[in-house]
């Protein structure tokens, strides 16, 4: 047996030994021998393919198969439908009256606005006031189930939730409740196609929030004139928010503002262990300077430091201040740190206040309507000192604003330019303020993108 496979093994080495050596004698014979056999068989798969019958040709037919419905022997009218609640969210308007407050949210129920207008919770804190977020929740078929009105009472951080629900058979019950605010932050951007506050607006964002990024920025950008067609913006901002439903807006945390090509950036932060925090670039420089740009916020200047014809007098001389206008009652602030020299009436200013800087810098704030601060009492900058009005030699409401230096009268615009500027973010603070610097260029970038994208 082992002499017979011994035999078969001998005999395979030669033959294959063979084949070697006429594959290398032989090469073009032995390709074109393998390549006609390939092409014979493709052309017998080719032509076994090619009488295959058409599927379009092949026969149709129908089959049908009775489905048994579920709902059969069965009336709809009595099958229990799953009952639902509706909401809808408002804002109380001065002039609503119970059933025209329920219509605007969908709710037709006589009871509920009857109980309303008997009640004296609602009449105290919803009839008649303007501004205050109402949600309403109802049965499927419109009937009041529960009305919910919550405002801000004062600067404590609480809330005020009054609740209207129904106890019963067109039966209702009031309760006042207080509870604790939340603080959200909120994105937002614009672009500007004619002014901030438009820009602004056609975004939602709060004119609160507008406000401050007209303030934070007032150094950098003259928002009265050098506003350019296409400059863009945008912000995160703090939101004061009542069971998820915003009341208010707080402080801006970060802005960005792109004017004529030039990016102006700003951030909120507060050095560890310090009293009070301040803006600061993305960089870290401080963006507080001695003196604010105005004393009123956001208002136009109706007369410069220059010469003018005298609205009173009706001769030309120098006037040696800046005028804003503002309606009465707008709220005046100190531009700086300083000590109130004097508060009280002085011939033409009227009302006036004097407050005495460092350095022999002093400032002038007259025609007031009224002084809310005392000779000799320590300010802040930024702090409130009067309102605007019209009093001494005034022919309409607006602030008179003059700077001094060393009793010397100064354009206040120039000096303000001047103004150095505060402390950069300590050395002990800045691994801290570079990482909230990181996050908030984070969301300043989303807050960009989600405005291209809605601009889009």
């Amino acid at each position: 047996m082992i002499h017979g496979l011994t035999t078969v093994r001998t005999a395979s080495i030669a033959l294959l030994d063979r084949l070697s050596r006429t594959i290398q004698q032989h090469p073009k014979r032995i390709t074109a021998a393998v390549a006609a056999i390939l092409l014979t068989g493709g052309g017998g798969a080719f032509a076994v393919a090619s009488f295959a019958p058409d599927p379009a040709e092949l026969p149709v037919r129908m089959v049908n198969y009775p489905v048994e419905s579920l709902a059969e022997n069965m009336v709809l009218g009595q099958m229990d439908a799953p009952s639902f609640s509706l909401f809808r969210s408002e804002q109380v308007r001065s002039s609503d009256t119970p059933e025209s407050l329920l219509q605007r949210m969908g709710v037709a129920d006589p009871a509920a606005a009857a109980f309303m207008r008997s009640d004296t919770p609602v009449r105290q804190n919803v009839l008649g006031r303007t501004g205050r977020i109402v949600s309403a929740e109802t049965t499927d078929d419109h009937r009041l189930i529960r009305l919910t009105v919550r405002w801000v009472p004062d600067d404590s951080g609480n809330f005020r939730r009054l609740i209207v629900e129904r106890t019963g058979d067109n039966k209702f019950a009031t309760r006042i409740e207080t509870a604790k605010m939340t603080t959200n932050s909120r994105l937002a951007g614009g672009i500007i196609h004619s002014s901030l506050f438009a820009a602004t607006d056609a975004s939602n964002i709060p004119d609160a929030v507008a406000v401050q990024v007209a303030e934070l920025f007032s150094g950098n950008i003259d928002f009265r004139r050098s506003l350019r067609k296409g400059d863009r913006f945008s912000v995160v901002y703090e939101t004061l928010e009542a069971d998820g439903e915003p009341l208010s807006s707080g402080r801006v945390l970060s802005a960005e503002f792109v004017n004529n090509g030039k990016t102006h950036q700003a951030i909120w932060f507060q050095e560890p262990n310090a009293a009070k925090g301040a803006y600061y670039t993305l960089d870290g420089e401080s963006m507080r300077r001695a003196y604010l740009t105005s004393p009123v916020e956001f208002s136009r200047v109706t007369s410069g430091f220059k010469m003018r014809l005298h609205p009173i007098l009706q001769t030309w001389r120098a006037h040696l201040g800046t005028d804003f206008a503002a309606p009465t009652g707008t709220a005046v602030r100190t531009v700086g740190d300083g000590v109130v020299e004097f508060a009280g009436v002085q011939n033409g200013y009227g009302n006036v206040v004097f407050i005495k800087h460092r350095n022999q810098h002093v400032t002038v704030y007259a025609h007031l309507s009224r002084i809310d601060v005392r000779q000799g009492q320590s300010v802040e900058q930024g702090q409130t000192l009067g309102a605007v009005g019209a009093t001494g030699w005034a022919t309409g409401p607006h602030l008179h604003f003059e700077f001094r230096v060393n009793g010397v009268h100064q354009d206040p615009m120039t000096i303000v330019a001047q103004s150095e500027a505060a402390a950069p973010v300590s050395a002990a603070a800045r691994p801290a303020f570079d990482r909230l610097a990181a996050n908030m260029r984070v969301q300043l970038n989303a807050a960009a993108l989600i405005e291209q994208a809605s601009a889009d």
